[in-house]
């Protein structure tokens, strides 16, 4: 396993060796919000004749309470999603878990989700990530976190009590961290404006003694939408993750502006079709952490590693949250589903 010196010193640096003689890995973590049939299947089609399989969490439940935020996405009770959502499951997508459904849920209709979630594609959903401001998130808002600063922080700008997000609370309603600990594998926790993941946090996926009800953590490159993820995939970063030998797992919400009228972005489609003539490893999530886990020496994230994390997470978040340039462009790609001054710390 490369040493995390290796990672801080490029020119110490040696090729790691993926499978079948790749010579990097990249995957997509697709979060569900607004996504709808019409807007996200023409990438799905992409990505798999580019013979990529990537990983999309789904809602197995609908919100009868209404979305204010949500309301235009779609849930495993809506039919055509439905078999949308199994047809990707026979290509071989990894389909996973975002929460019961698109608002905060207590126990019963979490139970109720995972339960709904198994029946339908065959067992419990192996990795998780939180949404929004759902009060049922584990670890979420500052929580996510150890710097006592940087907590401060982050729990004065977001207005909200630590004790807000209390999925790992057993004395609240929304309590599930039991069932997160039994059925998950994976949690998602912090991402970055950085084309190779694995050159923030090398140690990934990591085990962490504060955070226990999810059994391995990981962290993500960021791209909320699409003008994020074209700049994200451009031919400089593609050529940098190839020459580093890097891991890129892209946290990003596919319903928003990749497809507009039934069209798939132009520059998106050539993204993809340029990096899926590299010689890379284009795996699922949950494949790419499993080798990744399997070429760890320690299950744990050494202290050193997770502090600079910490302060590059906060860094990228206020880079992105006060980007004027960043607003313009999601408005003008069609990037819904919520308002710009709250994006990015939900979902980040």
């Amino acid at each position: 396993m490369t040493s995390n010196t290796a990672f801080n010193n490029p020119s110490a640096r040696r090729p790691r060796l993926f499978p079948n003689g790749k010579r990097f890995a990249f995957t997509i973590l697709d979060d569900t919000d607004v996504a709808t049939v019409d807007n996200v299947k023409p990438l799905y089609d992409l990505l798999f004749q580019c013979g990529m399989r990537t990983t999309k969490t789904i809602w197995p439940l609908g919100c009868k309470e209404g979305s204010k935020n949500f309301k235009t996405s779609q849930t495993m009770e809506d039919p055509d999603y439905r078999a949308f959502v199994i047809e990707l499951h026979r290509r071989g997508f990894e389909i996973t878990w975002h929460g019961a459904t698109m608002e905060s849920s207590r126990r019963d209709r979490t139970i109720a989700a995972l339960e709904e979630f198994r029946a339908t594609l065959g067992d419990y959903p192996r990795i998780h990530v939180n949404h929004s401001h759902n009060r049922e998130n584990i670890y979420w808002g500052a929580g996510r976190i150890d710097s006592p600063l940087l907590k401060r922080l982050i729990g004065s700008f977001a207005g909200r009590p630590d004790s807000y997000f209390s999925g790992h609370d057993e004395t609240s309603s929304y309590w599930w961290g039991d069932l997160c600990r039994r059925s998950i594998v994976y949690a998602r926790n912090l991402t970055f404006q950085e084309i190779n993941t694995t050159s923030v946090n090398p140690s990934m996926p990591y085990r962490d003694p504060r955070r226990p009800l999810a059994p391995w953590w990981f962290s993500a490159s960021d791209a909320e939408g699409v003008s994020e993820f074209n700049d994200l995939l451009s031919t400089v970063n593609q050529q940098r993750l190839e020459e580093e030998g890097g891991v890129c797992i892209v946290a990003t919400h596919l319903g928003k502006g990749f497809v507009r009228n039934g069209v798939l972005n132009e520059q998106t489609r050539q993204r993809i079709a340029e990096l899926s003539q590299r010689p890379g490893w284009f795996p699922t999530v949950g494949q790419l952490l499993d080798w990744l886990r399997s070429q760890r020496e320690s299950d744990l994230l050494p202290p050193a590693e997770w502090r600079r994390m910490q302060w590059r997470w906060a860094r990228d978040l206020a880079l992105r949250k006060w980007s004027p340039d960043r607003t313009r462009r999601r408005r003008e790609n069609g990037e819904f589903g919520f308002s710009d001054n709250t994006t990015t710390l939900r979902n980040s």
